[in-house]
């Protein structure tokens, strides 16, 4: 049975101009789709198109071509945007990478949460909105009694969850988030990423993420890499590490020269060897047709940061 399309990507490509005369394309002929409930990854360096892709989806950029469809409505038609604009006002809800440090210092958190959201039909009962509120903080770790503080008191990690909170009040079908944890320690990356999970299954979400941690793009249903505005690969994890990436299997309690009648490519380690096979079927193979040698070991699948320097001769942060 195949899930439902909530957003299909047409051909997108947009194009800024740097004088009168002289444009530049951030986005190339940028074509995909995303399933409901599914967290979908675009992935890429800094300056490779991701952000202005995610403002497209939002309807901040107007694309120079293509089409973006938000079920049967194609949100690039304006007069099609006008007709559903308060419907898609709620269905999408974006967290910017820098969002947070945007709040208003001298505002309290709860003028922040309420003030710039337009009410859902769902929630414009008062006491509605306000039971809601408490759920949401409390879904993001977050303490009623954060309401009343200054958004200038709280440290990153709280207003990236205030974020998150706020975006989330109105139940939006989709949630944009444009490199979401950007500039947050690795605790604080873990522990944000622990609260979208569990709403979006909480809450049926679908999350469309921009990102250059590839640990963040392995968790994602489906992943699209961009290279310079364009599509260089694209699948699931899982497919794209088999088709780009070798596997390792670690082998203890043996000899240089037992390994070497392996006739495999390896690499000394400190307690052992590493030996490079390209699938995990090859592994399983060696494994099978060599079992005197094989009793102590693992099998290491290769990481989304081998795939993305296989398909752009990149690392990401070079």
């Amino acid at each position: 049975m195949s899930k439902e399309i909530l957003l299909d990507v047409r051909h997108l490509t947009q194009q800024f101009h740097l004088t009168k005369k002289i444009k530049v394309k951030a986005v190339d002929d940028v074509s995909f789709q995303i399933h409901k409930g599914e967290i979908f990854g675009l992935v890429g360096e800094s300056g490779s198109g991701k952000s202005t892709v995610a403002r497209c989806l939002m309807n901040i950029y107007q694309p120079a071509q293509g089409e973006i469809w938000y079920k049967d409505v194609n949100i690039c038609d304006k007069k099609e945007f006008k007709k559903h604009k308060k419907m898609l006002q709620t269905c999408r809800q974006m967290i910017f990478q820098d969002s947070g440090a945007a709040l208003n210092p001298r505002m309290s958190i709860r003028q922040i949460m309420l003030e710039p959201v337009k009410i859902s039909r769902r929630i414009r009962d008062r006491e509605m909105l306000e039971n809601r509120l408490r759920e949401i903080l409390k879904e993001t770790g977050l303490d009623e009694s954060i309401l009343s503080k200054k958004s200038g008191e709280l440290s990153g990690g709280q207003r990236r969850r205030i974020d998150i909170a706020r975006a989330l009040l109105h139940r939006p079908e989709i949630l944009i988030l444009d490199e979401p944890t950007t500039g947050l320690d690795p605790q604080t990356r873990k522990t944000l990423w622990n609260v979208i999970e569990n709403l979006r299954k909480k809450e049926k979400m679908t999350v469309f993420l921009t990102t250059h941690y590839m640990e963040e793009a392995a968790s994602a249903d489906y992943v699209v890499i961009l290279d310079s505005g364009s599509i260089v690969s694209e699948g699931t994890p899982h497919d794209l590490k088999n088709q780009y990436a070798d596997d390792v299997v670690a082998l203890y309690g043996v000899t240089e020269e037992q390994v070497q009648l392996l006739g495999k490519q390896y690499r000394i380690i400190r307690d052992g060897y590493q030996i490079m096979v390209r699938s995990t079927k090859e592994a399983t193979e060696l494994i099978v047709a060599h079992p005197e040698l094989f009793q102590d070991y693992e099998v290491i699948k290769g990481g989304m940061d081998d795939v993305f320097l296989e398909v752009t001769g990149k690392r990401l942060g070079d």
